[in-house]
């Protein structure tokens, strides 16, 4: 497995959680040094699209600057993007499709490493 796609377990204990509303997708982003911003972009472009059809919405995406709290050196990620999805169905059923895999080959391209956190907002916080 890449690294760039959740392992069968991840998946599974994703599909498993409560589904009681919506989820926020933290993406922690290293891109390739050769063209990653670029591949990855041609994979936002088309998957903002998606994401918008399934009822969630892009809420932020920016360069990371630097590291102000925490033992981590801000060059460990270039990119973070917010994502929020009505619920971890929609994002199942989103990232289940052709159409979506065929985006995500500009995603693994893309890609030194990611990391991605499924959050449940708290407190009416969306």
């Amino acid at each position: 497995m890449s690294g760039i796609r959740p392992n069968k377990a991840q998946f599974i204990e994703l599909m498993n959680a409560p589904d009681e509303g919506p989820v926020v997708m933290l993406n922690l982003l290293k891109f390739k040094a050769s063209d990653g911003a670029s591949e990855y972009n041609k994979y936002g472009g088309t998957v903002v699209q998606m994401v918008e059809a399934s009822g969630g919405k892009v809420l932020w995406m920016g360069k990371v600057d630097q590291a102000l709290i925490g033992d981590v050196d801000a060059n460990d990620w270039d990119a973070i993007a917010l994502v929020r999805y009505p619920s971890r169905k929609a994002f199942v059923e989103m990232t289940s499709t052709k159409e979506y895999d065929a985006a995500h080959e500009h995603r693994e391209s893309g890609l030194e490493r990611t990391v991605v956190l499924a959050c449940t907002p708290r407190g009416g916080a969306i």
